[in-house]
């Protein structure tokens, strides 16, 4: 396999049932990392599974691009009517969040007649070449892959943590108008209402109401990057809709199936007005993966995003406590299931990661410094405050 993967320790997955894995030595460990945020329903939940055999028995596959199915038709209509409420909208479905993103920046250019992009430092959109130009989380995912897309400028993105300001971010915005990205050039602004690979980050309560306030008044698109903080996570279905803010388009991916590979853009119906041909792809809206998305939809109404605002909050401030003795733990944060600490080096930030790996428990780093917790939304509190335990314990 390519060497370009990231292995953090040596996990070898067999079976998988909730919050909980287990390797093919047979041990048993606590997953906190949710496949990057991804088993949103936990792993093989059984009304996921179900509706996954139901659908492949029937079929696997007729490209959504050239036919019609009922569960894609289904899955477009509950996307709509939840994702830009009271807005007529369109769905066009991909296989990953790097395709919605690229979807999205063509979109936004078609609809626009504009060339430029503006997306934020820290930020992480995908690996492929439109995405990645967005990108600029680190240096590695964009070493020797130059010349990248041209006109995408970069901003910093407010946060506490970082010492950065939602004025700070104006004020290099208008000097970006006011320079090399004038605002009539700029098709739209891609944005993660909260920064994922970033590290986390939770930026201040002004910034996506005055951004959005920004961006309607010179014409560019916002375009809200839910790839990692959508599906429920946060506690709403969008984090934008911690802010009261409405994007123009929204992408998704990850947590939407549950598993499965599916990703989409939704943007308002004035803007996806593009003629057949102008984009189109042949495995996205897999009618498997949409029939995963669809219950994985009904979970979340059911009570899961309830789940992940409660016991994230339970996470938050077991956390902070633990930080309260622990020196080396510079910053909690987060929203829902999205929950990063901070240490003081990268070191101390991987060392964690490993000993907890050797006591149970499944994490991941994020930004340069932090570790994320995003467990499956079917986490408990029992589970919640062992997952604390083994941290404290890691941390020694």
């Amino acid at each position: 396999m390519s060497p370009s993967f990231t292995r953090a320790y040596p996990f070898v997955m067999d079976h998988g049932q909730g919050c909980w894995v287990t390797d093919v030595d047979g041990n048993r460990f606590l997953d906190f990392t949710a496949g990057i945020a991804v088993v949103t329903t936990g792993h093989s939940h059984p009304r996921v599974v179900a509706a996954i055999e139901e659908q492949a028995k029937k079929f696997l596959h007729m490209s959504g691009t050239d036919f019609y199915y009922q569960s894609e038709i289904e899955l477009a209509e509950r996307l709509e009517a939840k994702i830009l409420p009271g807005t007529p909208a369109k769905v066009f479905f991909t296989n990953s969040g790097a395709e919605a993103i690229e979807g999205a920046m063509k979109l936004a250019r078609y609809a626009s007649g504009r060339p430029s992009y503006i997306a934020f430092i820290g930020a992480f959109h995908g690996r492929t070449f439109g995405a990645l130009s967005l990108t600029a989380s680190k240096a590695s995912q964009r070493r020797r892959f130059a010349p990248l897309l041209s006109s995408v400028f970069h901003a910093p993105y407010p946060s506490a943590a970082r010492g950065v300001t939602t004025d700070h971010t104006m004020q290099h915005l208008e000097e970006l108008f006011s320079t090399v990205a004038p605002p009539e050039s700029v098709a739209a602004v891609f944005v993660e209402p909260i920064q994922g690979e970033g590290g986390y980050l939770v930026p201040p309560d002004d910034f996506l109401p005055r951004l959005r306030e920004l961006t309607a008044k010179h014409g560019i698109l916002l375009i809200a990057d839910e790839v990692q903080s959508g599906m429920g996570r946060t506690g709403h279905l969008l984090a934008v809709e911690h802010w009261d803010v409405e994007p123009d388009v929204v992408c998704l991916a990850k947590g939407i199936a549950s598993g499965l590979p599916l990703g989409a853009f939704v943007a308002r119906a004035e803007q996806m007005s593009w003629p057949p041909g102008s984009h189109g792809s042949t495995f996205g809206g897999n009618p498997v993966a949409c029939a995963a998305a669809l219950v994985t939809l009904d979970l979340l109404e059911e009570g899961l995003m309830e789940n992940a605002a409660k016991v994230g909050a339970q996470l938050q401030d077991g956390l902070r406590e633990i930080a309260s003795t622990h020196g080396e733990i510079t910053d909690v944060r987060g929203l829902g299931l999205m929950v990063a600490l901070e240490l003081k080096t990268p070191d101390q930030a991987a060392q964690l990661v490993q000993s907890a790996f050797e006591r149970g428990l499944l994490l991941l780093t994020a930004g340069t410094r932090a570790v994320r917790l995003c467990p499956p939304l079917v986490i408990d509190s029992d589970e919640a405050a062992t997952g604390l335990e083994i941290i404290e314990a890691a941390l020694g």
